[in-house]
């Protein structure tokens, strides 16, 4: 029997060599910190901006939300994503400050986890030396890169941000499994992940397509025995996967800017705009200039409406090459595929109105990420030529995204910005206008009303909007067309409440209040309409009839602080009549 050795020679024994570059695990937390302190920093000018654009419509913007929670909403109402918004809102209150922090410091766990996946997947596909700091530079583009500002600095990108640390999450489970396949208790995490990725945003769906293609493009073995290694996973992610499509198809049904029910955009035509806006999205990726929070990027209508085609071609033709050339650039390949399969479910055939929006390219970031990252390893330079290249990348993308954030802090200059870059988006000018209008710079708002009516037809949103601004601005005759255009579109209770409102300052109570009274019928629960009939009744003198609206009205949104002035006009009123 061999003795045991003792301890000289166990310490003499020699102990495997770390590769070059490998990044002691009190370096990468120092790194995870610095990174945090960086990421607040670009995005500081941003912390303090309002909410803008589709903000005003999310859930938590509902004056109920906090008392009826996430539960009364639909299972598919995004419940994990607006959980966090219930969290902000009742910890923080409705400052947008907390929101915007949230946003940021969810994209910071973003890239710590994409840290973990790239490292894992650069040695998946062979690199060896400096594989740590290449994994850092990576995630490093991510945390700096302009194109994600949409994704972090507004609030609405929550969508995005909450639910690609779930997907990465689950992708990294995966990632790391043991070499014999993974087992029960790494499959339960997978799939607890994806699920809450799902019900945070429909389009991480795809993770189990990316799940085999990782497996097929670097097996352990052969592609057929890495599939069985793995079938504890497999199994079970195509159910759930399955299950997911289904639910992604039902919320579809019932979308209004989004599915196979928009008679104006039919697949086909948003399929071959696709074949553009992908390169549209590439080049953002590579060259981050012109940017624009709303692109109103039109539709090819065949595949040679705007060159559709080509980009067809150029997408092809850039698949082949990768093929040609996968085993010598098997990273690149594998980022590609993985790229055109996560940028699939808002750029192929599932009509979506806004035809290119730049937060869509936060899940796909890695596929582009990973082509970088074969290509920089493979860069025969200098360590110093190399490191100060990089370094000056990653210094001009924070810069571009700190001034980018900046954009996003302020309603006016995101707006100019955008009517700026694209004069013929009406949409645009009726935000611009808005912002005008918000600050009570009424004149203004008029001006890009007109610019927005002249390169778009006014929707019923716009009128309604385009008449508060002509109140504002002491026009109250032209108000009042612009009310009853909107009302020919739509028949809705508030317009009445707003003809009732501008008639009234007309000294016209009689009409103003056959309008009044037909919102009150077309819906008994809104508060302005009361707030306005009881300013009626106290022009009229009728302060019982007045008093009764007004406790109506604060009944329907306690603690309105207009509400609670009329009621202190009513008692001023009560008590000199008296």
């Amino acid at each position: 029997m061999k003795a045991p050795k003792n301890k000289a020679e166990q310490a003499a024994k020699p102990v495997a060599a770390l590769p070059p570059g490998t990044l002691p695990t009190l370096h990468l937390i120092g790194l995870a910190f610095a990174a945090l302190l960086i990421v607040l920093y670009v995005y500081s000018p941003a912390l303090n901006g309002p909410f803008v654009f589709d903000d005003e419509y999310l859930p938590f913007r509902d004056p109920g939300f906090l008392k009826n929670g996430v539960g009364s909403m639909s299972p598919m109402a995004r419940p994990f994503m607006n959980y966090s918004f219930w969290w902000n809102l009742k910890l923080f209150g409705e400052d947008p400050y907390s929101f915007h922090v949230f946003n940021v410091i969810l994209h910071w766990m973003s890239t710590g986890i994409l840290f973990l996946a790239l490292r894992k997947l650069l040695e998946m596909g062979g690199v060896v030396a400096w594989r740590d700091w290449l994994a850092v530079f990576g995630s490093a583009v991510f945390l700096l890169h302009p194109i994600n500002t949409e994704s972090v600095a507004y609030v609405a990108g929550r969508s995005e941000g909450f639910s690609l640390p779930l997907f990465l999450g689950a992708y990294t489970i995966f990632l790391y499994r043991r070499p014999g396949g993974i087992d029960w208790l790494g499959t339960f995490g997978v799939i607890v992940l994806f699920v809450c990725a799902i019900f945070s945003k429909e389009h991480t769906a795809v993770l189990p397509g990316l799940l085999f293609l990782t497996d097929i493009c670097f097996p352990e073995g052969t592609v057929a025995q890495t599939l069985r290694r793995n079938w504890r996973l497999h199994g079970p992610i195509i159910v759930v996967g399955a299950v997911s499509l289904y639910l992604v198809y039902d919320v579809l049904r019932q979308a209004r800017t989004a599915g196979f029910q928009m008679a104006d955009l039919p697949w086909n035509h948003y399929f071959y705009t696709q074949w553009l806006v992908i390169w549209v999205y590439i080049r953002l990726y590579l060259l981050p200039v012109g940017q624009n929070a709303d692109w109103d990027y039109p539709v090819s209508r065949s595949i040679t409406d705007h060159g559709a085609i080509l980009g067809l071609i150029g997408i092809v033709a850039l698949l082949v090459v990768a093929f040609r050339y996968r085993r010598r650039y098997p990273l690149a390949f594998f980022g590609l595929l993985a790229f055109a399969l996560l940028i699939a479910p808002t750029s192929s055939v599932v009509p979506i109105r806004d035809t290119l929006a730049e937060r869509r390219l936060y899940l796909p970031f890695i596929g582009l990420l990973l082509i970088t990252c074969e290509f920089v390893r493979r860069w025969n330079t200098t360590t110093a030529t190399r490191a100060g290249t990089l370094a000056t990348v990653l210094l001009a993308l924070g810069y571009m995204t700190s001034a980018r954030s900046a954009v996003w802090g302020d309603p006016y200059l995101l707006w100019k910005d955008a009517t700026e870059k694209n004069p013929a988006n009406s949409r645009a000018h009726f935000h611009l206008a808005m912002v005008h209008y918000e600050r009570q710079e009424c004149p203004e708002a008029l001006k890009k009303f007109d610019d927005a009516a002249k390169v778009g037809k006014p929707d019923y949103s716009m009128l309604i909007d385009w008449g508060l601004a002509l109140d504002c601005a002491n026009q109250q005759d032209q108000a009042l067309m612009k009310f009853r255009e909107a009302q020919k579109i739509e028949n809705s209770y508030h317009v009445h409440s707003l003809m009732g409102m501008v008639l009234a300052k007309q000294n016209k109570p009689g009409l103003a209040l056959d309008e009044l009274n037909e919102a009150v019928h077309l819906n008994p629960n809104y508060d302005m309409t009361f707030l306005y009939r009881g300013n009626v009744y106290l022009q009229m003198n009728q302060f019982d009839q007045a008093e009764t609206d007004y406790n109506t009205a604060l009944k329907l949104k306690p603690g309105d602080p207009n509400i609670l002035q009329a009621i202190e006009l009513l008692k001023r009123r009560r008590s000199g009549a008296r």
